[in-house]
């Protein structure tokens, strides 16, 4: 983890209440998929978690929804060549072995970024099949990085754009076609709470990033942790934000 002083090259909107901030470093740092960063917004004490959605060389991608004052003033204060404090990389990520050659990826809402990286860092060493789901057409975004996946499918609440449904249910449609050996998650927990019960029994392990809201990222402050399924408790940030689904409450 290192503190960092960063320049903004783009910050746009990609999808309703969805902004796309890519800035540059001025070295390459490596991140793996499934960490995140930490980033200050002006006179605000505590920094944002943001998952990070791509990493190429100097240049950085992460993605963001307008939830309060600081995502607001992020998206409205920072054009490009604005600099901006920045904690990364944080978390461990998304761990797979050799024998693990066909992934499921299933994601909803913001949960989609961190498991874009995963798309982008596995595919051609593993067989990916994305199921990703969204309110409507209009949250819809980062089509063309998902469709690295060997397969996508794109589900809307609504029914507004791909299948009608939550994405959770497009991958039990299909998990008997698919039969991965491992999935990969990320989104909110009603989502993981119906994935959880839906792959009660089935004997692959399924490794979730967790949102939680954070203070400072490093596992000083106590503020992002999680039970453990011993009654103890792990820290989202340090010990995070990947667990392995039965090891955590959901």
């Amino acid at each position: 983890m290192r503190e960092i002083i960063v320049t903004v090259l783009e910050n746009k909107r990609i999808a309703e209440e969805i902004y796309s901030l890519t800035f540059c470093t001025e070295e390459e740092i490596s991140v793996r998929a499934g960490q995140f960063c930490m980033i200050g917004v002006g006179a605000h004490p505590l920094r944002r978690p943001i998952a990070i959605c791509k990493a190429e060389g100097e240049r950085i991608t992460v993605c963001y929804r307008l939830k309060g004052e600081g995502t607001r003033s992020l998206a409205s204060d920072y054009k490009a060549g604005e600099k901006l404090s920045v904690l990364l990389p944080l978390g461990n990520g998304f761990s797979l072995t050799p024998a693990q050659k066909k992934i499921a990826v299933v994601g909803g809402g913001v949960g989609i970024f961190p498991l874009i990286s995963a798309i982008r860092e596995f595919a051609g060493q593993k067989e990916i099949y994305a199921y990703m789901g969204f309110r409507n057409k209009d949250a819809v975004c980062m089509e063309y990085d998902m469709l690295r996946a060997d397969r996508l499918v794109v589900a809307t609440d609504d029914g507004s754009a791909g299948v009608c449904g939550t994405s959770v249910q497009a991958f039990v449609n299909e998990y008997e076609t698919v039969k991965p050996d491992a999935v990969l998650a990320c989104g909110p927990t009603p989502m993981l709470r119906a994935l959880k019960e839906a792959m009660q029994g089935k004997g692959i392990p399924v490794y979730v990033s967790l949102e939680e809201r954070m203070g400072c990222g490093i596992g000083a402050c106590l503020v992002c942790t999680c039970k453990t399924k011993e009654g103890g408790r792990a820290r989202v940030c340090k010990d995070g934000p990947v667990f392995e689904m039965n090891e955590v409450e959901i």
